[in-house]
């Protein structure tokens, strides 16, 4: 098989932040993104909330996620071995909106730079965590507006994710030999991918630090936990696990229910946890479309659990759109 027939492009990038409160508030009032989704981590036993945020039409590919570790008390180390920047696309003519927009906000940023032809700004969420947007021109999906963020200056989906890795070979053969990633470029240390023909939601960067220490792979403030790619259904991502297995990376998790979609986990040869993640089951599966967000959900297998998942979470006040 190929898998470059069956990945479409990213699905959601995941990553461990502060405190639920400051979380919310960084993202939907100085990203401007649309929440669309309180529930909590399926993995374990602690009860940590897992919240998600989207374009305005909640589309697989533009969905980031986050879960806020501060009250749990759980702290990472940055490092190789990790996503260093999850990537948004916006149109190049908003990024000196962007500019004075984090600027407004405190928000310490590069300003705008160049790689690959292509502009961009990077800058940390109040967690560490690092983000960049990236102008494209091309990326027509339906931006979510808010009182500062209009329409058109907004985020409108992923554009892809900048992995640090102490060496490029084995990552390198594991893009393109293995997942049929397509190498367009290398421009200093920073080496870039395209799943298909590339564009929004489908660029890979590869940043080769040698000398940045291993950081951790675990849940924890202020680091990135897992990117996210988008496969159809249940039948591909078995087809995909079988084939990675069978290449000789045979560290691939059965498939698992995440209620919004089903997945399968792998570790890259640099260290990164990738997800395969089905596009058939979407947000809505809950809540009705236009209410994503307003309510603390659960799958149905924790249902039992709702009192002892619950009680432990910090409180928090969503968006005022979300009780509009």
């Amino acid at each position: 098989m190929n898998p470059n027939e069956y990945i479409t492009g990213l699905h959601h990038l995941t990553v461990s932040v502060g405190s639920a409160q400051e979380d919310i508030d960084f993202v939907t009032q100085v990203m401007g993104m649309r929440m669309i989704k309180q529930t909590v981590l399926f993995d374990g036993s602690a009860s940590v909330y897992h919240l998600y945020y989207a374009n305005a039409d909640a589309e697989v590919g533009s969905v980031w996620t986050t879960f806020p570790f501060k009250k749990a008390g759980v702290y990472g180390k940055k490092g190789s071995g990790q996503i260093e920047v999850s990537g948004f696309s916006v149109h190049p003519d908003s990024l000196p909106f962007w500019k004075q927009h984090l600027d407004k906000h405190q928000v310490k940023n590069t300003g705008i730079v160049e790689r690959f032809g292509q502009q961009m700004i990077h800058f940390e969420d109040p967690s560490g965590v690092g983000i960049g947007v990236f102008g494209d021109a091309n990326d027509n999906r339906n931006a979510w507006q808010t009182d500062e963020i209009s329409k058109d200056n907004g985020i409108r989906g992923i554009h892809g994710a900048v992995l640090s890795v102490r060496e490029v070979e084995m990552m390198d053969k594991y893009l393109t030999e293995v997942l049929g990633f397509n190498k367009v470029g290398q421009e200093g240390q920073y080496h870039r991918y395209h799943i298909k023909d590339g564009g929004a939601r489908k660029v890979i960067e590869l940043h080769h630090e040698p000398d940045l220490p291993q950081g951790s792979w675990t849940f924890g403030v202020g680091i990135p936990h897992h990117i996210a790619f988008a496969t159809a259904n249940d039948e591909q991502s078995a087809e995909l696990k079988a084939y990675i297995e069978g290449t000789g990376y045979t560290d691939v998790t059965e498939i698992k229910d995440r209620n919004y979609f089903h997945s399968i986990y792998t570790r890259t040869p640099g260290g990164q946890l990738f997800e395969f993640a089905t596009s058939d089951i979407g947000f809505a599966v809950d809540e009705p479309a236009d209410l994503l967000g307003h309510e603390l959900l659960l799958p149905p297998f924790f249902e039992d659990r709702r009192e002892e998942l619950i009680k432990p979470l910090e409180k928090i006040t969503v968006p005022h759109y979300l009780k509009d």
